[in-house]
């Protein structure tokens, strides 16, 4: 990312416009802090029957346009959003449109598991396409191989840096790094490397979509320290029995960070239920008052600086890959 010594003056970028969609605003507003320039002037409504009413309210002709919009839940409503706000600043003019969504909604659906079944992902690629984005910046997939289901550019950020930050501050000795499914074995080599320490991984069995069963432990976790990484927590079903293992075989303390705090159904009291000592999430989801209430060791790190750069090197068109290090 930038140097931290860099005044907001220097970090000021002309000729590019951030506009947020609902379900991203206060992260906009930390983006946009973080380029020094003003937030994009827009206005969303509804009409009665709830369908989506958009406006810009500056002149983007010509201009380098950026919509800040994670597709979370209500996922429909806020894809809908993006999807309009995309069309809307091509029909006003704008000589390039970056859908910038921090978390990309029906990832989860990345190909067919069984027939008949849809693959969702890269559909609303498609109609993130079609709507009219020249290019997409996004943060940890949940399948690296939606990247290709883009016929644009597509930049894949990861929250590594940032979650890895805050675990290297707290000087934790004696860890253990634990991915909680065998498919999320990338992302847990990730912060391994970054961090250090030995690597675990847990094999899981998905009984439904929201209940999944802890097989067995690869890797040794007893008396030590455990951080377990994973790309979301949505119902918490997967860190938790993940955690129940790791307890089982004679793990300390363990601590749980994910890139994207969803926190959907179930999953604030099944957290609170396996008396975590730590819960870590970044700011690409909004977390709701229910949540930061509930959990009070919940710790939420803002992406804000990463995707702020990001968006600068895209407009000045350098290079994205050296924020990946």
């Amino acid at each position: 990312m930038g140097s931290a010594k860099q005044s907001a003056q220097e970090r000021r970028v002309d000729g590019l416009v951030v506009f947020g969609g609902s379900a991203s605003s206060a992260l906009t507003d930390k983006i946009c802090a973080y380029l020094a320039i003003a937030r994009g002037r827009a206005t969303v409504s509804r009409f009665p029957d709830g369908e989506t009413i958009l406006k810009i309210e500056e002149d983007v002709r010509g201009q380098d346009c950026f919509v800040v919009q994670s597709t979370c839940p209500p996922v429909n409503d806020n894809l809908m959003e993006l999807l309009i706000f995309i069309d809307c600043l091509r029909r006003a003019s704008a000589k390039r449109i970056t859908a910038v969504i921090p978390y990309y909604g029906y990832a989860r659906q990345d190909r067919k598991s069984e027939g008949r079944t849809p693959i969702t992902a890269k559909l609303v690629a498609n109609m993130i396409t079609i709507a009219g984005a020249s290019r997409v910046l996004t943060m940890n997939l949940h399948a690296d191989q939606i990247q290709g289901f883009f016929d644009i550019p597509m930049d894949h950020l990861t929250a590594a840096p940032v979650l890895a930050k805050h675990f290297m501050n707290r000087h934790l000795s004696d860890a253990v790094l634990v991915s909680p499914d065998v498919g999320n074995i990338k992302f847990g080599s990730d912060f391994a490397s970054r961090i250090g320490g030995e690597l675990a991984v847990i094999h899981k069995r998905r009984l439904s979509g929201e209940k999944t069963i802890a097989v067995q432990i690869i890797g040794d976790v007893r008396g030590k320290k455990v951080m377990m990484f994973d790309d979301m927590i949505t119902t918490a079903g997967t860190v938790c029995e993940a955690a129940r293992i790791v307890r089982e075989h004679g793990a300390g303390p363990i601590f749980v960070a994910a890139a994207h705090g969803v926190f959907a159904g179930p999953a604030v009291e099944r957290l609170i239920a396996a008396e975590l000592d730590e819960i870590v999430v970044t700011d690409t989801i909004e977390t709701p008052s229910r949540v930061t209430q509930g959990l009070k060791n919940l710790t939420v790190l803002s992406v804000a600086d990463l995707v702020g750069e990001a968006i600068r090197r895209i407009h000045e068109h350098r290079s994205v890959s050296a924020l990946f290090c």
